[in-house]
C-alpha cells in the first residue's frame, strides 16, 4: 500500500463519518495526521502486547483504580482518570482522553466507536512499513492466543494464523502457556519456523537448566545490527496452572538478563531490546538494575504508556514502554541511531479507532473465516446490561460483579471469588450481552467452578497472600494480576500496610462481621490445581443471565480503601 493510497482510504472514511478534534496534544486536525506518521531516524519498532485474542473491535475502558505504592506511587502507569488527564495535558472529551482514561467513558464510546481489531490494526502496521521500507520490526508481547471464543475453541489458532498474516516478527509469552507445553512447541516448531521467532531467556529446563526457547536473536535492519532478548512472564507456573508446563522454570533470572545482554553486544548489536511480559513497576525495576539494555518494550499488566519513562541505570539510560492490551493500542518508535548509540527518537502509542482506519481485505477475510463456524453461538443473545460492563481495575468491576453474583446464586454459597483477571472487552448501556462477551471474560482452559470451604481466618489469609502479590512494595515480588473479585464479602484494605496487615476488616453483605472461627461456602473457578470434573464457568453465568434477562450493576463490590488520600491511582469521581 503506497502513502497515496493510504490517505485516499482515511480521507474517505473522514467523509463517512468522525472528525477529530482539536486538543493540547498532537492535535491533528484530519485522520492522516493522526496515523499518518512521518519517519524519523533509521529505525522503527512497533509493539504490540496482551490483546487477548480480540480479532474484532471492542470497547475497553481504561481503569479508574491503579494504585501504585512505594517508588511507582505517582508515577505513570499509577496516575488515572482526570487525574491523568491533567498530567498529560489532555483535553476532557478529546480523543486521547477517551482512548487513556475511564473519564466519561460511556457518552464518549459513543462519540468515537470501538477501538482495535486486527483488520484496522493490519491496514496501520502496513501503511508504516510502505513508509519506512526495509527498516521496522513488529514485536508481540505475548498475551495473544489467548481471551476470546474463537481462540479457545481453535486451540489458539486463530490468533496464530492472524499474527503471521500481521506480519509480527518477534513475539514472548504467558497465557500462550495455558494451552500446554506441546502445543506451544508445536506452534514454534510448525506455524512460525520461518516467520516468527519466539525468544524467552527466563524458561529453562527443570531438571538440567537448559533452555527451552531462544534467549534472544539478532537481527540485520537497515544495516544496524539489533538484538532482541525475550522475557516471559516470570510467574506462570504460580498464577497459572504449572501442571500445563511441569518441565520448566520460570523466572526473572536478572543475572542470566545481563548475561544475554553482554552477550548480544558482544556479538555486534548497536540496539538492545528487552521484550517483556513482566509487568510495568517489574520493567521500571529491571531497567535501574541491567546495563547494556537500550529499549523495554513491554506489557502484562495492561498499561498504556502516553509516554516512555526514561530511566537511568549504572551505564547509560533506557526507555520502557508499554502498549495497553486488547488489540487497542500499537506502539510506534523511530530511533535516530549515530556512532552505533540512540542519538533521538520519536514515539507515538497509537490507539487503533476501528472507524477512524479502514480495514484490511486479507485480514478482513481471515477473521470472516475463522469465526464463521461458529456464528450462531457467538451471536447468542443472553440478556442486556442496563449499566456499563467493564473489567479494569485493581478491585471489582461491574463485569465482575455480574459473575460473583451469578455463582452465588446458581451454587448457593455464602461468598463467590472470580480471579483478577485484566482482560474483557467492555459493554455500553443497553447492548446485548452475548455469548462472545461472556467468552471474552471467561475464555480459560482451566474454567471449572468449584464450591470449597474456608474459616473465616483463612479468608482473610487468602485476601492478605493476594494483596500482596499486587501492592508489595518490590515489583519483583508482583506476581500478576488484580485482587480478587468477591460476591457478598466486603472488607476494608490498606494498600500501603504490608503481608498480614493489609486487609483491616471483613464483613458480609448484611454488614456482620466475619468470624475467623466459622466456616463459609464459596463458589470459585479459575483455581491452578488440576481441574476436577464439573460447569465450566461460562456455563454457570449463561444460566443466570437467561433466567434474570437483564442486569442492571451501577456500582460493583469494591473494598473500602484507606490510608491513600494522594495517592493519583484512585480517581472515582
Amino acid at each position: 500500500m503506497t502513502r497515496r493510497d493510504f490517505l485516499k482510504m482515511l480521507a474517505a472514511a473522514s467523509a463517512a463519518g468522525l472528525v477529530l478534534p482539536r486538543h493540547s496534544y498532537a492535535a491533528p486536525d484530519t485522520m492522516s495526521e493522526f496515523y499518518d506518521l512521518p519517519p524519523f531516524g533509521q529505525l522503527t519498532f512497533m509493539h504490540i502486547t496482551d490483546c487477548h485474542a480480540q480479532l474484532v473491535p471492542t470497547y475497553f475502558r481504561e481503569p479508574s483504580i491503579n494504585i501504585g505504592v512505594g517508588e511507582a506511587n505517582g508515577r505513570l502507569p499509577h496516575v488515572v482518570g482526570n487525574k491523568l488527564l491533567k498530567y498529560m495535558g489532555f483535553k476532557s472529551g478529546s480523543i486521547y482522553a477517551h482512548a487513556f482514561s475511564h473519564v466519561e467513558f460511556a457518552e464518549l464510546a459513543q462519540l468515537y466507536g470501538k477501538i482495535g481489531g486486527f483488520a484496522h490494526l493490519a491496514t496501520v502496521v502496513k501503511h508504516l512499513r510502505s513508509t519506512r521500507p526495509g527498516r521496522t520490526l513488529l514485536l508481540d508481547g505475548g498475551d495473544t492466543w489467548q481471551g476470546s471464543a474463537t481462540a479457545l475453541w481453535t486451540n489458539g489458532q486463530d490468533m496464530i494464523d492472524a499474527t503471521k498474516l500481521l506480519g509480527v516478527d518477534i513475539m514472548t509469552g504467558h497465557w500462550e502457556f495455558t494451552y500446554g507445553a506441546d502445543r506451544v512447541k508445536e506452534v514454534i516448531e510448525k506455524d512460525f519456523k520461518g516467520n516468527i521467532e519466539f525468544v524467552a531467556q527466563n524458561i529453562v529446563d527443570k531438571e538440567f537448566g537448559d533452555p527451552i526457547f531462544k534467549p534472544y536473536t539478532l537481527r540485520e535492519v537497515n544495516g544496524i545490527s539489533v538484538g532482541v532478548i525475550g522475557q516471559a512472564f516470570p510467574y506462570t507456573p504460580v498464577a497459572n496452572p504449572g501442571y500445563m508446563v511441569p518441565d520448566w522454570t520460570f523466572g526473572i533470572q536478572e543475572d542470566r538478563m545481563q548475561k544475554m545482554a553482554d552477550e548480544v553486544r558482544a556479538k555486534g548489536a548497536q540496539i538492545v531490546v528487552l521484550l517483556s511480559h513482566g509487568g510495568m513497576d517489574s520493567d521500571f525495576k529491571i531497567a535501574t538494575r541491567v546495563t547494556g539494555i537500550d529499549l523495554i518494550m513491554g506489557g502484562h499488566t495492561h498499561d498504556a504508556l502516553p509516554a516512555p519513562h526514561v530511566v537511568s541505570n549504572a551505564k547509560g539510560k533506557t526507555l520502557v514502554m508499554h502498549s495497553g492490551c486488547n488489540g487497542k493500542f500499537l506502539s510506534v518508535l523511530d530511533l535516530e541511531i549515530k556512532d552505533g548509540k540512540i542519538k533521538d527518537y520519536e514515539y507515538r502509542l497509537l490507539p487503533i479507532f476501528s472507524n477512524l482506519i479502514p480495514p484490511d481485505k486479507a485480514m478482513s477475510e481471515h477473521i470472516a473465516k475463522v469465526r464463521a463456524p461458529f456464528k450462531a453461538k457467538l451471536e447468542e443473545k443472553l440478556g442486556i446490561t442496563e449499566e456499563l460492563l467493564y473489567r479494569r481495575g485493581n478491585f471489582n468491576g461491574t463485569s465482575d460483579q455480574m459473575i460473583v453474583e451469578a455463582l452465588r446464586e446458581i451454587k448457593g454459597t455464602d461468598f463467590a471469588f472470580s480471579p483478577g483477571f485484566r482482560w474483557g472487552a467492555t459493554l455500553l448501556p443497553g447492548e446485548a450481552i452475548t455469548m462472545e462477551h461472556l467468552m471474552n471474560l471467561t475464555a480459560i482452559t482451566y474454567p471449572i467452578v468449584t464450591t470449597i470451604e474456608r474459616s473465616g481466618e483463612e479468608l482473610k489469609f487468602m485476601l492478605e497472600d493476594i494483596a500482596d502479590n499486587l501492592f508489595n512494595t518490590d515489583p519483583y515480588m508482583q506476581q500478576g494480576g488484580d485482587m480478587v473479585r468477591t460476591g457478598a464479602l466486603r472488607y476494608v484494605i490498606d494498600p500501603n500496610q504490608v503481608m498480614g496487615k493489609r486487609i483491616l476488616r471483613m464483613e458480609d453483605g448484611k454488614g456482620k462481621l466475619i468470624d475467623p472461627n466459622k466456616k463459609y461456602s464459596i463458589a470459585t473457578w479459575g483455581g491452578v490445581g488440576p481441574q476436577p470434573e464439573g460447569v465450566p464457568v461460562w456455563d454457570v453465568v449463561a444460566e443466570y443471565l437467561r433466567h434474570h434477562k437483564s442486569v442492571k450493576i451501577k456500582l460493583p463490590n469494591t473494598p473500602k480503601v484507606v490510608n491513600i488520600a494522594d495517592n493519583p491511582g484512585l480517581d472515582v469521581s
